[in-house]
């Protein structure tokens, strides 16, 4: 109580002593009046010019960072290694296209078929002829064995680029910055797989090609055994005694 009457006291002090120095000073008293509303008008002003700057800094940043992407999204993948798959698959097409005897096509071999692969051998069946069948069809399968062999090293020889493109192409994945190198990656990555499938799809087609002219072969022998001893026989007996 006696700290407040004392501090109530120096004030009153402060305020007589003062009072007299202040109105002899007009320009003073002026210099200390304060409007204190419009000094918060101007702050509130400030910063709300502030928050619209800062706004538009983070929207230019956006933007920026959009095109970022963009650019990055679009880049295209500097690797292909379609070209190398395209030729492979040429040569193991032109391979299958040099077919001897019986190509893969369906009209030449029903017609192979009727004339070197009958059912049955007429009575009127030469031995030449019989002969000469003989010696075709076992062309035929000593050619396609053959062939299954050359697409058999033709292939065995694309497994090596194969596995070098198939690294070059994972590195290109793994390092790929944007969707498009991200999907031509992998479109290459699945045409290697596709191309490896046609690959084998081919070699199949070769060795069941081969396996088939050779069965049909043993069985045609059998009636050209046939038609061989009818034909020795003739329409009479073998032997007339005389």
């Amino acid at each position: 109580m006696r700290t407040h009457l004392r501090c109530a006291t120096a004030i009153a002090l402060v305020l007589t002593v003062s009072a007299p120095f202040v109105l002899s000073n007009p320009a003073l008293a002026q210099w200390a009046v304060i409007d204190s509303a419009n000094l918060a008008q101007n702050e509130l002003e400030a910063a709300r010019a502030l928050e619209q700057i800062n706004n538009q800094i983070q929207s230019l940043q956006n933007e920026a960072t959009m095109l970022q992407n963009m650019a990055r999204n679009l880049a295209s993948l500097n690797v292909s290694q379609l070209g190398g798959m395209t030729s492979d698959l040429q040569q193991i097409s032109n391979l299958m296209n040099q077919a001897q005897g019986i190509a893969f096509n369906v009209q030449s071999v029903q017609t192979a078929f009727q004339q070197r692969y009958p059912q049955q051998y007429g009575a009127n069946t030469t031995i030449p002829q019989l002969e000469s069948d003989a010696q075709t069809r076992w062309q035929n399968a000593r050619d396609a064995f053959q062939q299954t062999m050359l697409v058999q090293s033709q292939i065995a020889e694309t497994v090596q680029t194969d596995s070098s493109k198939l690294a070059t192409l994972v590195d290109a994945s793994q390092g790929a910055g944007g969707n498009l190198q991200v999907s031509q990656a992998t479109n290459q990555l699945l045409a290697l797989s596709i191309k490896q499938q046609l690959q084998i799809e081919s070699l199949m087609a070769a060795q069941g090609r081969a396996d088939a002219l050779n069965d049909a072969n043993n069985a045609e022998a059998e009636e050209e055994g046939r038609a061989a001893l009818e034909t020795f026989l003739g329409t009479s007996n073998a032997y007339t005694p005389q």
